[in-house]
């Protein structure tokens, strides 16, 4: 493996956002290693396209971080791989309607463990290797962590905290690693088909008129780790503008 490349680890960086924000970072310079839950022939597939512009500079790893207990190893095995860590970019995460009524333990541990508790005991173990390079962590979040979705009160309880967890965390590991958020707006449909409203209609309720990309957070996540020295405990909203209509 390349070990004079910085080191990124990007938990969900199979699929969707995740594997946007593993290709840009990988043009950038960094090696990848991409977690991945059940997507085993996604992750295969990204790290072989990775491996096959940079050879040896991507490879994946499986893991359930609901299980905490596996965290640290999938920390030990990125630094064993690539003899480094310098950029944590916690993307996994669950996402679907809880109304009260329907609320049990297992909604709750699920949302809240993959989009809250995974990032915090992630960034546990993460730490002393990011100290060491001097690198930081990117949270994605979502502007429902400041706005109620409809019939999602766990999800979005989870994300607000993990919106505060990154100011936190930017204060605690300063200043040797940066931590900041970024928080997307209308990037992609739901697969699960689970929707406030129709697509048309949420078009009408943004700004600049149209849904944004997976390129257009993975841009951003770049532009935090690469260029954005002076930047910490800052949640950066990608969403069109929606986040300041009423």
């Amino acid at each position: 493996m390349s070990h004079s490349n910085p080191t990124a680890l990007i938990t969900g960086g199979a699929r969707r956002i995740g594997k946007e924000i593993a290709t840009t970072l990988h043009q950038a310079g960094y090696n990848i290693m991409v977690h991945y839950r059940s997507s085993a022939g996604a992750a295969e597939d990204l790290v072989k396209t990775l491996n096959s512009a940079r050879p040896n500079s991507a490879a994946s790893i499986a893991g359930d971080l609901l299980n905490t207990a596996t965290i640290p190893a999938i920390i030990e095995k990125t630094v064993d791989t690539f003899t480094r860590l310098d950029v944590l970019i916690n993307n996994a995460s669950t996402f679907y309607p809880t109304p009260i009524e329907l609320i049990d333990e297992e909604f709750w541990n699920d949302l809240v463990g993959s989009n809250l508790k995974a990032p915090a005991f992630l960034v546990k173990s993460a730490a002393p290797h990011l100290k060491q390079s001097g690198g930081s962590i990117v949270n994605i979040i979502d502007i429902y962590a400041n706005r109620p979705l409809a019939n999602h009160p766990i999800y979005c309880a989870a994300k607000a905290g993990l919106e505060m967890l990154t100011k936190s965390l930017a204060r605690d590991l300063a200043p040797l690693v940066r931590v900041n958020g970024v928080s997307p707006g209308a990037i992609l449909w739901p697969e699960n088909g689970s929707a406030e409203i129709s697509q048309t209609e949420l078009v009408e309720q943004i700004p600049l008129q149209r849904m944004g990309t997976p390129e257009d957070v993975a841009k951003t996540v770049r532009f935090l780790v690469t260029d954005g020295d002076y930047i910490t405990g800052q949640i950066v909203a990608v969403d069109g503008g929606r986040s300041v209509v009423v």
